[in-house]
């Protein structure tokens, strides 16, 4: 049996990121494998759902259901971790280094969005422009948590782009930048983080306690990705006909720090100033009213044609993620 040597490991990290990003891009995710076993996402789900029920009893002291949050998730991290770097030491110790990361590019294939969120963007356009605010709103319902009952078309437009931008981050750059430093374990150990904050990092009165690491630490670790993601989002403006890198880059550093959360900023203002869009601005959820900034300071009044210049520039976007990882790979390989 092999020893699996640093080298080795690192070089199989970037091979499965490069492997898995050209193949989600192409094809999605592999619905047939998880038709039968279930997306890695969905078990994440159901045993976060199983302990929050379990541990975050309403009647707990505020103490008590902090305490139980961090260890939901502490369990979780575990568990998730020692998966991927089983499947990963196991194909690297029974077959060659390349094959061993494609078919480990396979399984890491599931945890970008990249096709995914194309496809929920570009519905909310197409119902934009066949249905009017009404389909959009429907379509808009996939992708957002806040209230879209009262959305005008603009209003579904710039939520549109808004989650397009966020999403890349969240969803196609930061598990890409822990794929590359840890490989598969790094990538399902981020979604397992950025799951726990979707699932129970919210500031209500359920969960403001249990779920207060959880949010925490997905900031942490989303905190590259946000910066790299704006970055992206620049170097494609500069090679979209209908998009300024110069505005993009104004916007960044005018608005991003403004913007709520620690990370979201960075996209949302890089995307607003390469479109001249204002995003962001009050906005209404479920169960809270907030008063957050607008990125860009372009016209606010965005449109389903604004919706696909914002879907361009996110191939583009996500074309020299895996263009960048890429040469990063060969240079490393070479070296």
């Amino acid at each position: 049996m092999p020893i699996v040597t640093f080298a080795v490991w690192f070089e199989t990290d970037l091979l499965i990121l490069v492997a898995a990003l050209a193949l989600e891009a192409a094809f999605g995710y592999p619905k047939p494998l998880f038709a039968r076993l279930a997306h890695p996402v969905v078990w994440i789900g159901n045993l976060l759902d199983r302990m929050e029920r379990r541990w975050n009893g309403q009647t707990l002291p505020e103490r008590r259901r902090r305490l139980n949050g961090t260890w939901c998730v502490l369990l979780l991290l575990i568990l998730s971790a020692t998966a991927g770097a089983a499947l990963q030491a196991a194909a690297l110790s029974f077959v060659s280094w390349w094959l061993a990361g494609l078919a480990l590019a396979v399984l890491a294939s599931s945890l970008f969005a990249q096709r995914s969120l194309h496809e929920h963007v570009a519905a909310v356009r197409d119902g934009l422009a066949a249905g009017g605010p009404v389909e959009g709103r429907v379509q808009l319902r996939h992708i957002v948590g806040r209230d879209t009952g009262t959305l005008d078309e603009a209003g579904v437009a710039r939520a549109a782009i808004e989650s397009l931008a966020e999403n890349f981050s969240d969803g196609v750059v930061a598990p890409a930048v822990w794929c590359a430093v840890l490989g598969l374990p790094g990538a399902a150990v981020y979604k397992a983080i950025n799951t726990a904050d979707s699932m129970i990092g919210h500031d209500n009165a359920r969960f403001r306690h249990f779920g207060r690491f959880a949010a925490r630490l997905d900031d942490v670790v989303n905190l590259p990705a946000s910066r790299l993601s704006a970055l992206w989002i620049v170097l494609a403006s500069i090679a979209t006909r209908d998009a300024s890198p110069l505005g993009a880059l104004h916007a960044v550093r005018r608005d991003a720090s403004r913007h709520r959360s620690p990370n979201a900023g960075w996209p949302e203002a890089a995307m607003a100033g390469a479109l001249g869009l204002g995003l962001g601005g009050p906005r209404q959820y479920p169960d809270a009213f907030v008063d957050d900034a607008w990125m860009g300071g372009g016209r606010a009044e965005a449109t389903p044609e604004d919706i696909g210049r914002a879907l361009r520039l996110y191939r583009r976007a996500c074309a020299i993620q895996i263009a960048a990882a890429a040469l990063l790979f060969l240079s490393i390989v070479r070296g």
